[in-house]
Parts: C-alpha cells; sequence; structure tokens
C-alpha cells in the first residue's frame, strides 16, 4: 500500500511537472472576444480567436464570427507554422520562446480596433488589381456595412464582410500591407 501511494504521488508530481512545462500560455489568455455590429446594423456579432496547441508547431489561430442567433457565419483557421515562417526574414523566431511570443502577439492584435472597417467601403474608394470581387464590392459601397480586416502574413492582409446578397460573409479585397 505505501508503494503504492508512493508510486501514485510521483505520477501526480511529474504530471503536475510536465503540464507546466508544456502549458506556457495560461488559458484565459488563449481567447480574445469582441462584440461588433458585422452581418446586422442593428445587432451585434461575436468575435471570436482562439489560440489552440501547446507548442508552435501545433498551434493555431481559430478565428469565428457568430451572429445573435448562434450559428457560426465565418470560420477561418490560421496555422502557426504558416505565419512564423511568413516572418522569419523579419523577425528573429529561432526559439520556441519567441515563437510562443509571436503567437500571442496574433492572438492580442487581431481584434484590434484598427481592423474593424466602419464602413467595410466609403463611397469615395473604388476597387483596383486587388479587389477580389467586384460585384460585392459596389454592393458594400451602396449597403455601407461594416468590415473586417485580418493578415495572412507581412505584407498579405484579408478583408471581409456580410454580403446581404449571398447571405454568407465574403472577402472582397487581398492585398499588401
Amino acid at each position: 500500500m505505501r508503494y503504492t501511494c508512493s508510486a501514485l504521488l510521483i505520477c501526480l508530481f511529474l504530471t503536475a511537472c510536465h503540464q507546466e512545462k508544456t502549458s506556457k500560455i495560461p488559458p484565459a489568455s488563449r481567447t480574445k472576444i469582441m462584440l461588433r455590429a458585422f452581418s446586422d446594423t442593428t445587432k451585434l456579432d461575436t468575435f471570436k480567436i482562439v489560440l489552440n496547441g501547446e507548442r508552435p508547431k501545433d498551434m493555431e489561430l481559430v478565428f469565428t464570427i457568430t451572429p445573435p442567433s448562434g450559428k457560426p457565419i465565418y470560420t477561418k483557421t490560421l496555422k502557426a507554422t504558416a505565419l512564423l515562417d511568413n516572418y522569419r526574414d523579419n523577425v528573429d523566431l529561432g526559439k520556441e520562446k519567441k515563437q510562443m511570443q509571436f503567437m500571442q502577439d496574433e492572438l492580442a492584435l487581431f481584434l484590434d480596433e484598427e481592423n474593424f472597417l466602419e464602413p467595410a467601403v466609403t463611397e469615395n474608394e473604388q476597387p483596383d488589381k486587388n479587389t477580389t470581387d467586384k460585384s460585392f464590392f459596389a454592393e458594400l459601397k451602396r449597403s455601407g456595412v461594416n468590415g473586417f480586416k485580418y493578415r495572412l502574413g507581412k505584407e498579405s492582409n484579408v478583408y471581409i464582410a456580410w454580403s446581404a446578397a449571398d447571405r454568407k460573409v465574403k472577402t472582397y479585397y487581398e492585398c499588401c500591407k
């Protein structure tokens, strides 16, 4: 019995040490949420970004937009490896600790105020070569709905908005910073 209790205590200690070593980001710091008008100008949608995974090679940012009805209208998963590879030339990401910090920074900045575009397209804006859907761009110009932008890399931003005509979130612009 004494050996069983000792073995159990050793297992619990080793498990706790292992969890402490691999869980470097507290659960409360892995999620950011913001409420903003997006799919409906009179109701607030939930913008949520979650950092999943314990090590950079396994991490991903999962971004969702959910209207008050509760069914997500947009989900995008960004793999940490793709983000890290995109910034290796400009940022020192050689050590895992720096990669972890980079992913935490990405999480923190994802729902920055500057990423919420009100409106998505102003009446003076004109489509250019980076406009992915000119008819949707025109719809946004007429409707005045809000948009959101996020980055896929150091020189790659994606601009999205709600299409009332198609009843879904669509990309209307992709470009450089």
